[in-house]
């Protein structure tokens, strides 16, 4: 009896191979992200001047190497990875008309966060490099010191030194529904800058399905967002998908402005 037991608790050689191949890719992706971890935190000693620690370490430039698709998208929090052309695009269109003093939010849309850093690490980047933060749900990008961790059924639940002083944000709702999509944009309006001297209003790029275009510009009207002609290429996102936005730019026009 006991040979039969021990038989039936045995896996087929295809079971095996699976748990095998599971746990390989598991281990990869931590090691992945344990070297972003090390390269992110040596970025970080080179902004702040101290690049020779890095390169005694051993650790260079995270520029070269990082890449959104360190991370897998995760089904769960319904991740769906801008293409790098769309998340360079809308990162660029964050830091137009920024200096080193400002503070741009990233909400729920780590592909345009990546860009950002990627763009601002570069070598021989010589534009602006203002505060960045990432508010964002999925603990796999605490490996960055700029990880805030939101989640919009708390759209307030944040550090207190981000009210009222950003100047350039973006966020792509995860959920298509009026639920997720009214807390999103009361977190928007919280963190909008109220306290600058310019009367420029900050920024303000929502990415999100077309069905919620009448909500979308209800909920921001009083930050001057509009639809706009751009469409945001995502990977393997049936869904139609629009970009909404408070300023015009070589990549869009305002809908209304042509119809």
């Amino acid at each position: 009896m006991a040979d039969e037991a021990d038989d039936s608790l045995t896996l087929s050689a295809g079971a095996l191979a699976a748990l095998t191949e599971f746990y390989t890719e598991r281990d990869a992706q931590t090691e992945k992200l344990e070297k972003l971890k090390a390269r992110a935190e040596a970025d970080d000693l080179e902004r702040e001047d101290a690049g020779r620690r890095a390169r005694e370490a051993g650790i260079g430039s995270m520029a070269p190497e990082l890449s959104i698709h360190t991370f897998t998208e995760d089904w769960n929090e319904s991740q769906f990875w801008y293409s790098d052309e769309t998340a360079n695009l809308l990162a660029s269109q964050l830091l137009d008309g920024t200096s080193d003093d400002s503070v741009i939010v990233v909400v729920s849309t780590p592909s345009v966060f990546v860009a950002l850093r990627k763009i601002t690490a570069a070598t021989g980047y010589t534009g602006p490099k203002p505060k960045t933060y990432l508010l964002e749900h999925d603990h796999r990008f605490a490996v960055f010191p700029e990880f805030v961790f939101y989640d919009f059924a708390h759209p307030f639940k944040l550090p207190a030194h981000l009210k009222g002083v950003v100047d350039s944000m973006i966020c792509d709702p995860p959920f298509l529904s009026d639920d997720c999509q009214t807390k999103m944009a009361m977190t928007l309006r919280w963190l909008a800058h109220t306290t600058k001297a310019s009367s420029t209003p900050p920024r303000v790029l929502i990415c999100t399905g077309e069905r919620m275009e009448k909500l979308v510009n209800r909920l921001y009207e009083p930050l001057g967002v509009s639809t706009t002609t751009y469409e945001p290429v995502h990977s393997g996102l049936k869904n139609e998908f629009c970009c909404y936005a408070n300023f015009e730019c070589e990549a869009w026009r305002w809908k209304r402005e042509i119809a």
